[in-house]
């Protein structure tokens, strides 16, 4: 019903019949306008009444489209009113980087008697959040809800958890999970906030979790979409996705972290916003070669519009639906992460392709490019599906220091202008 109202919005009024005139009251064609005696249509006929009088109507279709949307999310939101946050009392998040400390934020902003705890590695980390309530090594320049709690004890950020928050980069995550898997409750929910591929087993998050804890009906989410954490801390406005298999558990973590600042959609296809999101930042390591290069904007459109089309290849080979592909974990991500200069792995396709070296950039930043390690994974996964990826892959060689920037342009151009994905 909404669709056919937005789109009867941007539709023109039905045109209004008038009377059929005599052919012989006709007004002179363009051709003969010279010789006619008539003066040209005055501005206040009917005439030049009858635009503005359909650009009102136009408006006025508009309007009510949009009041009905608002009746109908409003009714939408009393009906599915949750009591989510009200009964969580604990969450705790696996994890002190940026995106990990920014949904910490987040949720203990929703509720101040909520216990928000985070499990750390960095003593001096810790004391800095307990005592100053500011992460000092990540978002230092951000005040942090004191209801946010440190702690380098996996049994006493665990005990008694309603809901945790992963958010250890993918390579690490199994010998850390495995290490505290004798804490963890069996039916605890893990929100993964972790984009990648581990690069010996080719694992997706979904599958490193419960075989980490040696539980395979370990409850999981991911959560993913376009989202910088400093712009989460700044409260501006912000979209993702949740997705789970468990539809209920989906529409509680969407109650547990939607505000006004952040709109949470659910989704049943895990395997498409996992994919992507791990696919999305080996593109954004292309994306940011071609501007480190400076070979201009046709060229960097060619490029993200030639790796959506091998993300979607790929993932629909593995089960992903195409409309997630297209949405905020797909399309959403992808440009966010090519396009934006805050996105880590796009920087370091912008080093690579003012022709530093690899090395060189790794050890110059402070927080993990998940793209350097996911490409080569990535690779193994299009070679298991018979699927050709020839942007992804001039990628991994690049990483592997097999290709020059240059070579890989070259070899791009050069290929058979065919659909490799067929």
């Amino acid at each position: 019903m909404l669709a056919l109202m937005a789109t009867a919005a941007f539709l023109p009024p039905a045109p209004v019949l008038r009377p059929r005139i005599p052919t012989a009251r006709y007004r002179a064609s363009p051709i003969c306008a010279a010789a006619s005696d008539a003066p040209p249509p005055d501005a206040d006929t009917d005439e030049g009444e009858a635009p503005r009088g359909g650009r009102k109507d136009r408006r006025r279709v508009v309007r009510i489209a949009w009041e009905k949307l608002v009746r109908w999310s409003r009714s939408w939101r009393s009906r599915n009113r949750s009591d989510v946050l009200e009964t969580t009392r604990k969450v705790v998040v696996l994890g002190g980087g940026s995106f990990g400390t920014a949904m910490a934020a987040q949720v203990a902003a929703k509720k101040p008697d909520l216990e928000v705890a985070m499990l750390l590695r960095d003593d001096l980390v810790c004391r800095s959040i307990n005592d100053r309530h500011v992460n000092s090594k990540y978002l230092s320049e951000y005040s942090l809800p004191e209801n946010i709690v440190a702690t380098t004890s996996a049994s006493e950020a665990l005990a008694g958890a309603d809901f945790c928050f992963h958010a250890v980069p993918v390579q690490f995550s199994s010998s850390f999970l495995g290490s505290i898997s004798s804490y963890v409750d069996p039916k605890l929910p893990f929100i993964s906030l972790s984009k990648g591929l581990e690069l010996n087993t080719l694992r997706t998050m979904s599958q490193i979790i419960p075989l980490a804890l040696g539980n395979p009906r370990q409850p999981f989410i991911v959560l993913s979409g376009p989202s910088f954490a400093v712009e989460l801390m700044e409260k501006l406005p912000t979209a993702m996705v949740v997705a789970s298999k468990d539809k209920k558990l989906a529409s509680a973590v969407q109650q547990l972290l939607a505000s006004s600042n952040l709109r949470i959609s659910t989704s049943s296809d895990v395997t498409g916003v996992e994919i992507a999101g791990a696919l999305k930042n080996v593109l954004a390591i292309a994306a940011g070669i071609v501007e480190g290069m400076h070979l201009g904007n046709n060229c960097m459109a060619a490029l993200v519009a030639q790796g959506c089309s091998e993300i979607r290849w790929l993932a629909t080979k593995m089960g992903a639906k195409p409309t997630t592909l297209s949405g905020l974990s797909g399309s959403g991500d992808i440009m966010l992460t090519c396009f934006v200069n805050l996105s880590r792995n796009r920087n370091v396709g912008l080093r690579l392709g003012s022709g530093e070296k690899l090395g060189e950039i790794l050890d110059s930043m402070n927080q993990v490019a998940e793209g350097v390690s996911t490409a080569g994974a990535v690779i193994a996964l299009a070679q298991k599906y018979n699927v050709k990826l020839p942007v992804l892959t001039a990628v991994a060689r690049i990483i592997d220091n097999e290709l020059t920037p240059k070579r890989a342009v070259m070899e791009l151009m050069n290929l058979p202008q065919t659909d490799p994905g067929i």
